[in-house]
């Protein structure tokens, strides 16, 4: 035989040695949001993981409109696994809110990853020192179908305040930041994991201020969202501030289909719990990332196959968490 028959051969051999593993790798879609908030490198941090831990799959993390958009991904297939705002999750599982006649009945949880601070950000000298200030602004309240504008509506909506009162604006983490900085519009909405990139960069070259809420706004909202919880924003999260501001979080889950194998929602879980470290070394909001938080948190059924690592660990799952 001559030399580069020989050749032709171990090259095919190789290749069709190789082929049954390419084709067992299994690719999955982290649906997460846009670019300059938590979601992008949070999902992205979870699709590398997965990629080194969780044998024949691979993941890539997708940017989207976030939450509400998410859910949709998710329910059609068109994503594997998803990040959302606790509410939103919620409104989708129950067919309430945003998703009223749509019930999306396959949605299920991993986990309650972290819990995202509604963020009310303006220009230090813009005036704004409370929400009654909004009134008559050009407002940035989120993009559209995003968790930051259902956020930012109901927590308005609960202290008597309506799109009508103001110029609202649906922009994206980065537009509302550079909004804001040219002077386009005096403030703007983020429902995030602080710190977050586009707030920080806004914050190194302009002198900003978090508008914080009273304790009777806070109640008002939490008893328009009973996922609304009390959180404070701590002193010198971002450049120049220097006082604890009060606001609400909400949790932040992670999603994904009733129709996802057990096995593999069992071992996704298992790994986001057993190496939080390496998603913490990716971004800071990983540090909330615990077995306590989640069940704690999660606002509706969990997957049996994450349902099946919290048992192992001894967890107490609530009776709305079990599908």
């Amino acid at each position: 035989m001559k030399a580069t028959n020989v050749m032709k051969t171990a090259v095919t051999a190789s290749l069709i040695a190789t082929a049954p593993l390419a084709a067992a790798q299994q690719q999955l879609s982290v649906a997460t949001g846009g670019t300059g908030g938590t979601y992008y490198p949070l999902g992205g941090g979870l699709a590398e993981m997965i990629g080194e831990h969780i044998d024949g799959h691979d993941a890539v993390a997708e940017v989207t409109g976030a939450s509400v958009e998410n859910m949709g991904l998710v329910w059609r297939g068109d994503s594997d696994l998803a990040l959302a705002l606790a509410d939103t999750v919620h409104q989708a599982y129950s067919g309430t809110g945003d998703f009223e006649g749509r019930q999306l009945e396959n949605i299920r949880a991993l986990a309650s990853v972290y819990p995202n601070a509604v963020q009310l950000v303006t220009l230090a000298d813009s005036g704004i020192e409370s929400l009654d200030d909004l009134e008559g602004q050009t407002i940035s309240v989120g993009a559209p179908g995003s968790g930051t504008e259902l956020n930012a509506r109901a927590l308005l909506e609960a202290n008597g305040i309506s799109y009508d009162d103001f110029d609202p604006r649906r922009l994206n983490f980065n537009e509302t930041a550079d909004a804001i900085r040219d002077g386009d519009i005096a403030a703007g909405f983020w429902s995030v994991g602080p710190p977050t990139s586009s707030i920080m960069n806004l914050a190194t070259t302009r002198d900003i201020r978090l508008v914080g809420l009273s304790d009777e706004e806070v109640a008002n909202a939490r008893e328009n969202v009973s996922v609304f919880a009390p959180y404070e924003l701590r002193a010198g999260l971002y450049e120049g501030m220097e006082e604890g501001v009060q606001t609400i979080g909400i949790p932040n889950v992670l999603a994904v289909s009733s129709e996802m194998d057990e096995e593999l929602a069992y071992q996704i879980t298992r790994m986001l719990f057993e190496r939080t470290d390496e998603l913490i070394e990716v971004h800071p909001a990983a540090n909330d990332t615990t077995v306590e938080f989640s069940v704690n948190s999660t606002p509706i059924a969990f997957h049996p196959g994450a349902l099946r690592y919290y048992e192992e660990v001894g967890a107490d799952i609530a009776d709305h968490q079990r599908p």
